[in-house]
């Protein structure tokens, strides 16, 4: 006689209240400026506030929110120095992990082909979450396969804020999506050719232009 498998076991409370409320901030159904109540996240969750606590705690840790005794957690929006620092730092990682992604393996070949297709089905959908997290695997795939791992754990630290501005920029310039999707292709194709300089010079117009975007300057 065969035994039902058991259930795997639920994360804990404080785990789960993390989850809900990063993901929404990171889609935007909490945008910059929302003040979260720890009653009202606790009943969401179906929680107690204990678990909430821990829970904002970690999150104001990570750059997500601040804190205010007795009131609640606010949702900090994306500043404009940070666009700045998040769009610096990619550069100067991605530029370098693009030039070193030639020649170019078939198995990076393969999977950037992959994220492209996934890229374009998901913006038929309107997934903007999925796009977003597409796009960023795109990237995060060259700089995996350049081999310093050092580099890439840094630039897995910036992930949450990418995902964050990319739901963002698609958002307020929707045109914006198949623009990222040829730009993505160009890079690629510089790395089928070979080109390591032209690689690197698409990388760096598509990165630079988040700030340009961000400021209302699309171009």
């Amino acid at each position: 006689m065969s035994s039902a498998t058991p259930a795997p076991p639920s994360p804990p409370a404080a785990e789960r209240v993390y989850a809900h409320v990063k993901q929404a901030v990171l889609d935007r159904r909490f945008e910059g400026g929302t003040l979260l109540t720890e009653g009202e996240l606790a009943q969401a969750v179906g929680v107690s506030r204990t678990p909430v606590r821990e829970a904002l705690l970690k999150l104001e840790m990570e750059g997500l929110l601040k804190l205010y005794p007795k009131k609640g957690a606010l949702v900090l929006a994306v500043s404009a120095q940070e666009i700045a620092d998040v769009v610096e730092t990619r550069l100067l990682v991605e530029e370098f992990a693009v030039r070193r992604a030639v020649p170019l393996s078939a198995p990076l070949r393969e999977r950037l082909e992959e994220l492209l297709d996934e890229q374009r089905r998901h913006a038929h959908d309107g997934d903007l979450r999925a796009v977003a997290v597409a796009d960023r695997c795109f990237h995060a795939e060259i700089v995996r396969h350049a081999g310093n791992q050092i580099l890439s754990k840094l630039y897995d630290q910036l992930r949450d804020r990418q995902l964050r501005m990319g739901v963002a920029v698609m958002e307020a310039h929707p045109d914006r999506i198949a623009k990222n999707i040829t730009e993505h292709a160009e890079i690629l194709a510089a790395l089928r050719d070979g080109d390591a300089e032209r690689a690197a010079r698409c990388v760096h117009a598509h990165v630079s232009r988040v700030k340009v975007l961000v400021r209302g300057e699309d171009r």
